[in-house]
C-alpha cells in the first residue's frame, strides 16, 4: 500500500528535478557568467545552506534567498521554515523567476504552515524593501562578478540583516587553481581580486565554514554574522590587484 501510494509522488519528484536540471543547463549555456554553474545545488549543499533556519528554533523567521536559480534551495527552505515565517526569493533571470513562482504556488509548506513566500525578479543590490532578515541564503556566483559588484552585494547583504542575523553562501572547491591554470591572465587577476574582497568579509564576519563533498562540484559553505551591537558598516572597496579588470 505504502509503495503504491508513494510511487507516483517519487516519479513526479524525479521528473521535476530532471526538468529543473535541463532548464539550468540551458540557462548556463546561454550565460554561464551569471548562472555560475551547470547544475542546480544538490540536496546536501541545499541543506547546509539552509541549516541556520533550523538552528534558530520554532519562532517565525524573515528569510531572504538571493540568486535562487530554478529553486533547488528554495524547495529546501520552504520545507524547513517555521510556521508563520516570511520568505523573499530574489532572482534576476525571468525564466528562472517563472519556475520559482510556480514552485512557491504549488509547494504545500506555505499553506500548511502559513508561510508567506514572494518571488521578486530583481538584482539583490537593487531590491526595494524596508524589511530586515534573520537569515540570508545566497546562491549568487560571486566569483563570476567584478570585485566592485561583489563588494556591493556583500555590503547589501549585511545592510539587510538584523543584528546577529546570518548569511550563508557557497564557493566551489578548486576554482582558483583552475582559473590560474586555464584562464587568461586578466580573468585570473579578476578572480584573485574577488577573492580579496570576499576574504576581507570573511575575516571580519565569518563564524563557520563547512565543506560539502556530496555536491557537483564540491563546495565550501561560509556563514557570516552581522554583529549583534552597532550597525554593520559596509567595507570600503578594496584596491584591485595590478591589471585586474575594472
Amino acid at each position: 500500500m505504502d509503495h503504491q501510494t508513494s510511487s507516483p509522488r517519487i516519479s513526479r519528484n524525479v521528473a521535476a528535478r530532471q526538468a529543473e536540471s535541463w532548464t539550468f543547463l540551458r540557462e548556463a549555456a546561454r550565460d554561464l557568467r551569471t548562472t555560475g554553474a551547470i547544475a542546480p545545488s544538490g540536496r546536501a549543499l541545499a541543506r547546509t545552506l539552509t541549516d541556520p533556519v533550523t538552528t534558530r528554533g520554532p519562532r517565525p523567521l524573515s528569510v531572504l534567498e538571493a540568486g535562487a536559480g530554478t529553486g533547488a534551495v528554495t524547495r529546501t527552505l520552504l520545507s524547513r521554515l517555521p510556521r508563520g515565517s516570511h520568505l523573499d526569493t530574489v532572482e534576476a533571470n525571468p525564466r528562472f523567476t517563472e519556475r520559482l513562482r510556480h514552485l512557491v504556488d504549488h509547494h504545500p509548506a506555505p499553506v500548511n504552515r502559513h508561510v508567506r513566500a514572494e518571488v521578486h525578479q530583481a538584482y539583490v543590490e537593487e531590491l526595494d524593501t524596508s524589511r530586515r532578515y534573520d537569515v540570508i541564503v545566497s546562491g549568487l556566483p560571486l566569483t563570476n562578478f567584478t570585485p566592485e559588484q561583489v563588494d556591493r552585494i556583500m555590503a547589501r547583504y549585511l545592510d539587510l540583516l538584523h543584528p546577529a542575523g546570518t548569511l550563508t553562501y557557497f564557493a566551489y572547491l578548486g576554482t582558483r587553481r583552475a582559473r590560474t591554470l586555464l584562464a587568461p591572465r586578466a580573468e585570473a587577476r579578476r578572480h584573485a581580486a574577488v577573492d580579496q574582497v570576499v576574504g576581507a568579509y570573511q575575516r571580519r564576519y565569518a563564524t563557520a565554514c563547512w565543506t560539502v563533498l556530496a555536491n557537483l562540484p564540491p563546495a565550501h559553505v561560509w556563514q557570516l554574522r552581522r554583529p549583534s551591537v552597532d550597525a554593520a558598516a559596509p567595507l570600503h572597496p578594496l584596491p584591485l590587484l595590478p591589471g585586474a579588470e575594472q
